[in-house]
């Protein structure tokens, strides 16, 4: 039995206009231990993944319309919401993608720190709170812990908030870590002493994250697993080494296509994905990655392609996975 699995997840919001379908059968395993990298371009749908599956989904406008969360076998969806909130920060951990909004502005770190202790473990005191909480901070590499307990997130740096919300998801070492862009405000030596911290977590404890991220050069150093997610569907997913070596998804080659190297041609023009992301609200039939893609024949436009395991395990959606671009008509 998977840690996690999501089975044909679909999530839809309620717009002015329109219901719209935000997520469309979206299915992934997480093992134990395992670091789970998922990729793709803002407005794919990877934040909307970690917050259905965290039971954060804003309300009432965003709402789970089919598919099952299974965590330790038992579907998420079925529990009440205090069955949510003995699991949310204690089993399953999140880092947000913008700490100054996750984060409390009226009260001060160390309250928030320790308001999270005291959810979690009510038989813990104050002084030992408090310690803890001057752990944590040290630890992912905040200079004068003690002092910034006695702070307001408007007084630390947008890299220190960031590392604020790293520590209170750290606090009770989950079974799941879901970091959503955790590394973005951060220099490249923070973000370095982040990443060990997380890899030193998961020898120690066998903690399992689902590590997302635009970095694909972070991808590279610490995903053992890949999804590549476009326009609310799954397109690819494979091995890190497979995914890089080797992808099969046009959607896939493009993103790493785009990505300079040093041994390129100085000041020549850089490699794109020709197209936009279609909207939400007006998505093309069939394949939803048709309107930009080399590959792309009629049978894109009338049928969407299925997700079967093509290679070693390997799955992607696409028809025409197999055929050279040159190939293509």
């Amino acid at each position: 039995m998977s840690l996690l699995e999501i089975q044909d997840l679909s999530v839809s919001f309620d717009t002015d206009e329109a219901t719209v379908a935000v997520l469309d059968e979206v299915a992934f395993k997480l093992e134990k231990g395992e670091t789970l990298g998922v990729v793709g371009e803002s407005g794919c749908g990877k934040s909307v993944t970690s917050l259905a599956i965290m039971g954060l989904l804003p309300k009432p406008a965003g709402r789970v319309t089919g598919g099952q969360i299974r965590f330790h076998g038992d579907d998420l969806l079925s529990y009440r919401p205090e069955q949510m909130r003995s699991i949310r920060g204690r089993k399953i951990s999140m880092i947000f993608q913008e700490p100054m909004t996750a984060l409390n502005p009226v009260q001060r770190v160390g309250h928030q720190l320790m308001e999270t202790l005291q959810l979690h473990q009510p038989n813990s005191n104050r002084v030992q709170q408090y310690e803890i909480s001057v752990a944590l901070l040290d630890r992912v590499g905040i200079p004068e812990p003690e002092q910034r307990l006695f702070e307001y997130p408007h007084q630390l740096s947008g890299g220190m908030r960031q590392r604020v919300m790293i520590a209170m998801a750290l606090i009770h070492v989950p079974d799941i870590l879901i970091a959503d862009e955790p590394t973005t405000a951060l220099d490249v030596t923070i973000q370095a002493q982040i990443l060990e911290l997380i890899a030193e977590l998961q020898r120690d404890n066998g903690m399992a994250v689902i590590f997302i991220t635009h970095d694909l050069a972070v991808i590279a150093e610490i995903a053992d697993r890949v999804i590549v997610m476009y326009a609310g569907r799954v397109a690819e997913e494979a091995t890190a080494l497979e995914l890089f070596s080797q992808p099969l998804h046009p959607y896939t080659q493009g993103l790493l296509s785009s990505i300079p190297t040093l041994s390129g041609i100085p000041k020549t023009q850089l490699t794109t994905i020709r197209g936009m992301v279609p909207s939400f609200a007006n998505m093309p039939s069939g394949c939803r990655f048709r309107n930009r893609c080399e590959r792309a024949q009629q049978l894109c436009a009338k049928k969407v392609p299925s997700y079967p395991n093509v290679i070693d395990a390997r799955s992607v959606a696409c028809h025409f996975w197999d055929e050279p671009m040159a190939e293509a008509k």
